[in-house]
């Protein structure tokens, strides 16, 4: 009983371009079955006496390729199960062709051979038709399953499969995430045919061009703008390299992880006003800074040969996946309790052996207002914590009161000192209990402190006089004045 496709490719234009091997097999088989029969070589073919099957009928049965490729590719494996069959396809059967990427991983396991026959790749036609060296870099992908971070603006970039408007529209789409609406194109069709045609169009004609078929190609020329790159992740580190490249920024190139720490916390900060006005624009460029603060770190781990930027995406990406099993695992989560109580499950696993403290290392780093709320928390989770907030409040007093009691004293002395701190590690818990973040309300307070102060300045400087020519209480009726504003 036979068990063989043959597989042989119709090339990118007329029969003219058609080996003698792939012809002689075409003209000699009976049993042949076609992709598509929309290709040049197929009407001439035709012409020639050669009887196909085709499988167009199946693209129009589904909505997505991969259900049609699926049909495509069972239908030819139970065909040959009988008799040897010849299966052609628009240019080389290895270049661009779904189909036959299935039928290399399926027949082998169901005992049928494979023999590729050859055929002529429409990039060779292509590479002719618009003149450029594939080695200055180029990449082929797909029409009907581009993705946007798949793209490399800085290379040749030829998009096949682009059947019709609609994954030309697709297309369109998703390279407007990255080029301008107006950027030139090219459509080409039938390259190296005698219907060979190439035009040039702005982007945003893509999906009006009505010539799209089985032979359209979409070219992409490599972007020579910088300022089109400056979105590329790889333009950002070759950018941060430079600074502190030989030739780069002085500032740049004398940081260190220590000297960086502040501004790491002044740029969070911002970002963290930015959050709260909500200022798209300041959160975007806020991002930025923070942004630059880690890939200077990630420069300075490269220089000294210690880590780079990609063993930091390396590790975040790990354990993302890895404590997140209810979204790339087989794990139940129907909460965000749920996710919670995995992740610190996870997150204890990963840790091995039980630590000396439960809050060793947490909050280290951290303001001490967030320290103190991430202690607590810590705390809390092994039962140390009041059910409700009641003592709390009540602990508040307590130490208000030990706090009084030695603000008394002729002099400030070390308890002064200690009693301030537990007074506010008190409030800090009673904020916890409130769901209230202490780091973010002081923040608030100290905005609303600038509002309600920078308005008192402006009455000081209406008024033609000093801040000292005004006694507190005309300072005060100002600062009431902004309180009745509402700032």
């Amino acid at each position: 009983m036979a068990k063989k496709i043959v597989i042989v490719g119709l090339g990118a234009g007329d029969l003219d371009q058609l080996p003698l091997g792939v012809y002689k097999k075409l003209t000699g088989s009976k049993n042949i079955y076609l992709r598509t029969k929309e290709h040049p070589v197929v009407y001439e073919l035709e012409k020639e006496g050669v009887q196909f099957e085709s499988f167009d009928y199946i693209y129009e049965k589904h909505e997505k390729f991969e259900d049609v490729y699926e049909e495509i590719c069972t239908v030819l494996l139970q065909q040959a199960a009988a008799e040897t069959i010849v299966y052609a396809v628009p240019g080389h059967p290895l270049v661009a062709e779904k189909t036959v990427q299935l039928l290399l991983e399926r027949g082998k396991k169901q005992g049928i051979e494979i023999e590729i026959g050859g055929g002529q790749s429409f990039l060779d036609s292509l590479f002719q038709a618009l003149k450029i060296d594939p080695i200055e870099g180029f990449q082929l992908l797909d029409g009907t399953f581009l993705k946007r971070d798949n793209i490399n603006l800085t290379q040749h970039v030829i998009i096949g499969q682009v059947y019709d408007a609609f994954v030309a529209s697709e297309v369109k789409l998703t390279l407007m995430e990255k080029l301008p609406d107006d950027y030139e194109i090219y459509i080409v069709t039938a390259a190296g045919s005698k219907n060979e045609c190439i035009k040039k169009i702005p982007l945003y004609e893509l999906d009006r061009e009505m010539e799209l078929n089985n032979l359209t190609s979409v070219y992409i020329p490599p972007v020579s703008d910088e300022k089109l790159l400056y979105k590329e992740f790889t333009k950002l580190r070759e950018i941060i390299a430079e600074l502190r490249g030989p030739n780069g920024c002085p500032w740049d190139k004398k940081q260190t992880h220590q000297s960086l720490k502040k501004y790491l916390i002044e740029e969070a900060y911002e970002l963290i006003e930015a959050i709260n006005l909500d200022d798209i624009d300041h959160m975007i460029e806020e991002l930025g800074d923070v942004l630059l603060q880690v890939m200077l770190h990630a420069q300075i781990g490269e220089d000294e040969g210690f880590f780079s930027i990609d063993d930091i995406i390396e590790s975040i990406s790990a354990k993302m996946i890895r404590r997140h099993p209810h979204v790339f695992g087989d794990t139940q989560a129907l909460n965000v309790e749920a996710v919670l109580q995995n992740w610190e499950q996870i997150k204890k696993a990963e840790k091995g052996g039980k630590p000396s403290s439960r809050l060793k290392g947490v909050g280290r780093g951290l303001p001490n207002l967030l320290r103190a709320f991430a202690l607590q928390k810590e705390a809390a989770k092994v039962g140390f914590d009041w059910k409700e907030i009641q003592p709390a409040w009540e602990k508040v007093k307590e130490e208000l009161e030990e706090f009084q009691s030695e603000i008394v004293k002729p002099e400030q002395n070390e308890n002064l000192f200690k009693e301030y701190g537990d007074l506010l590690f008190a409030l800090v818990n009673i904020a916890r209990f409130c769901n209230i973040d202490p780091e973010e309300a002081l923040f608030e307070a100290n905005q609303k402190f600038i509002r309600r102060f920078s308005y008192v300045e402006q009455k000081v400087i209406e008024s033609g006089k000093s801040f000292e020519q005004f006694s507190l209480e005309e300072l005060d009726s100002f600062w009431d004045e902004a309180k009745k504003q509402g700032l």
